[in-house]
């Protein structure tokens, strides 16, 4: 029996990158994508989540659509990334995508796809938490059919990636975005499991690696992501910025966990300046799982292998 695979992403290269990674997995069934206005603008990320599907024959997964815009809204320029995606040789003349006001609310989606679930199911996210706490606090006993959930999320022995006002640069994006959803979702001390930028700073998205995967560009998803790399390299705020696998190396978790170095921990999360959305150890906290370190030169050959198609 596949395993259930519920995504929540919020709408950067990185995340749709993910999405399609889940597509490529045997013994997976992707259930629904729901699509939180973090970073991206709700309604080009949904085209280019659609699109994602129809390349891979998959429009028949639901999705659904967050109408929650957080608390520390992302930068402008990192969230309009989305309409250049669709703009794409390999996307733009697919077949149009439906209008993204009539989907059903992302958190109505998720009750709805854990209520009908024949089995526990897998919660990838890699963006903010907020529609999946959501869900939780409208139907807590929706807890009881969450296998794992596997979050891009937090820092905890390094710093973050927070450089704005009134903040010390101690949390991570996703975190910081719903510091009091990220907060609750820790409280309830579900199966979580978070792949921190802690381990994500292993994985940079290198010319090197864009080289090799240049290489194999005859192949279909080997040309897209490609493209959408390509588009990284001058990503905001700065020439120095870094992009990293980020939501990349998370979606990775579902299929090769052996390849990660976990530990369970104690923490909690900050939700107050200067240092809201930090996620920090606390032995009075809440327990959980986070990876700290992976194989890397595992890693990146198996998502060499993952686009070969």
């Amino acid at each position: 029996m596949p395993k259930l695979i519920l995504m929540d992403h919020d709408g950067a290269i990185d995340d749709l990158l993910s999405q399609l990674l889940v597509l490529t997995m045997p013994d997976t069934e992707l259930i629904g994508v729901t699509v939180t206005p973090a970073d991206c603008y709700i309604e080009p990320a949904l085209e280019s989540t659609y699109k994602l599907l129809q390349l891979m024959g998959k429009e028949q997964v639901a999705l659904g659509r967050g109408d929650y815009y957080g608390i520390n809204a992302f930068p402008n320029e990192w969230r309009a990334r989305p309409e250049i995606i669709n703009a794409l040789p390999m996307l733009i003349n697919l077949p149009k995508s439906p209008d993204p006001y009539l989907y059903p609310s992302a958190p109505d989606l998720i009750i709805d796809k854990l209520s009908s679930a024949t089995q526990k199911v897998t919660i990838l996210m890699t963006g903010p938490c907020s529609n999946l706490v959501m869900a939780l606090e409208k139907a807590p006993e929706l807890k009881a059919k969450i296998d794992e959930i596997v979050w891009m999320a937090g820092a905890f022995r390094t710093n973050g990636n927070v450089q704005t006002f009134q903040h010390d640069g101690s949390a991570e994006w996703n975190v910081f975005w719903d510091p009091i959803s990220s907060q609750k979702l820790v409280s309830y001390e579900l199966p979580l499991t978070l792949i921190p930028l802690d381990v994500t700073n292993h994985v940079p998205v290198t010319k090197k690696f864009l080289s090799t995967l240049a290489t194999q560009i005859d192949y279909k998803l080997s040309n897209l992501t490609g493209q959408l790399w390509a588009l990284t390299l001058d990503t905001i705020p700065s020439y120095h910025y870094t992009y990293f696998m980020w939501d990349l190396l998370a979606t990775s978790y579902l299929a090769m966990s052996e390849q990660f170095t976990t530990e369970i921990v104690k923490a909690n999360v900050s939700t107050r300046p200067p240092n809201a959305g930090q996620t920090y150890l606390d032995s009075n906290g809440y327990e959980l799982k986070i990876a700290t370190d992976v194989n890397v030169g595992y890693f990146y050959e198996y998502i060499l292998k993952q686009y070969k198609q």
